[in-house]
């Protein structure tokens, strides 16, 4: 008989938007998932043809009163056991979010050492592009019982109330998010030209630096997400799953980019999730919590 235990919970919930055309929300996070090993439940908060950056389209939001039924028919399933971590991403409506909260709570009563990941995805550079209303609920709501979160430099400068014009302004305003581990995309490099994935959780400071490819398709923070949940789901030690994640990330885009794919086109790079080459450059930064260099 095989050493290895099979009955752990491996499931991961992922909640977001899924569109029909493209490589973002659900289709980045569950491609991910599945590429590196980890079945998923996956739960649409919106329905679009295809990313809503590229033009206006239709949009399909569950009725609230639906959604929440479905939510709690996970919360009841018979299988609850499998899930080892929930991943929520873009949401539909605000309402949307006490759902989450509460599929959240079965699942660690459950199982108690179930992780989950919170990607706040509100908006980007150019402001909210939520209902203020909805990132409110994410931020009372779903940061607040995260055991990690994955913000962009944006949207943490809208939950913080401040611009971070730099990363000892990251390293404050993620240490007073709530989420005992903070990993924020799009953070301030310090090489030129760079642009780097920032991680802080009780004991360190690190920051994966790569250059910055321009006009990049959407997704990546999706991506991001999943596969760094991948990798501390495999036991992957921060530091490892930082910068492999990173890797991974940068190598899809930047192959992406050569193509000229205004998509990530996960299906063809799906080796770079498990195997990345792309070489980052990884920081430890002193610990606003500690005296020394962790």
């Amino acid at each position: 008989m095989s050493a290895e235990k099979t009955d752990a919970p491996r499931a991961v919930i992922v909640i977001s938007s899924h569109v029909a055309r493209g490589s973002v929300g659900n289709r980045a996070a569950v491609f991910a998932l599945e590429t590196l090993g980890f079945p998923v439940w996956a739960v649409p908060t919106v329905i679009l043809p295809w990313h809503p950056g590229h033009s206006r389209a239709t949009r399909i939001v569950p009725p609230l009163d639906q959604f929440k039924a479905l939510m709690a028919d996970l919360e009841r399933a018979p299988w609850l056991g499998e899930v080892r971590a929930v991943l929520s991403g873009y949401l539909g409506e605000a309402g949307q979010a006490e759902a989450v909260a509460s599929l959240v709570a079965a699942v660690k009563e459950r199982t108690p050492n179930a992780l989950y990941i919170c990607d706040p995805v509100m908006g980007d550079s150019g402001g909210l592009y939520v209902p203020e209303p909805t990132a409110v609920a994410m931020r009372d709501k779903l940061m607040p019982i995260a055991d990690i979160a994955t913000p962009n430099r944006y949207e943490l400068e809208w939950m913080a109330g401040a611009p971070l014009p730099d990363i000892k302004a990251v390293t404050a305003a993620a240490l007073h998010a709530g989420p005992s581990t903070m990993l924020v995309t799009s953070a301030p490099a310090m090489m030129a030209g760079g642009i780097g994935n920032f991680l802080l959780d009780g004991s360190q400071a690190l920051l994966a630096e790569h250059r910055v490819i321009e006009k990049p398709p959407n997704g990546l923070g999706d991506l991001t997400a999943a596969v760094y949940l991948a990798r501390v789901l495999s036991g992957q030690a921060p530091v490892k799953a930082l910068q492999s994640t990173t890797a991974a990330v940068y190598e899809i885009l930047a192959r992406t980019a050569k193509r000229g794919g205004d998509e990530l086109q996960l299906e063809t790079d799906a080796q770079s999730l498990s195997h990345p080459m792309a070489m980052v450059q990884l920081r430890h930064l002193l610990h606003p919590g500690r005296d020394k260099r962790a």
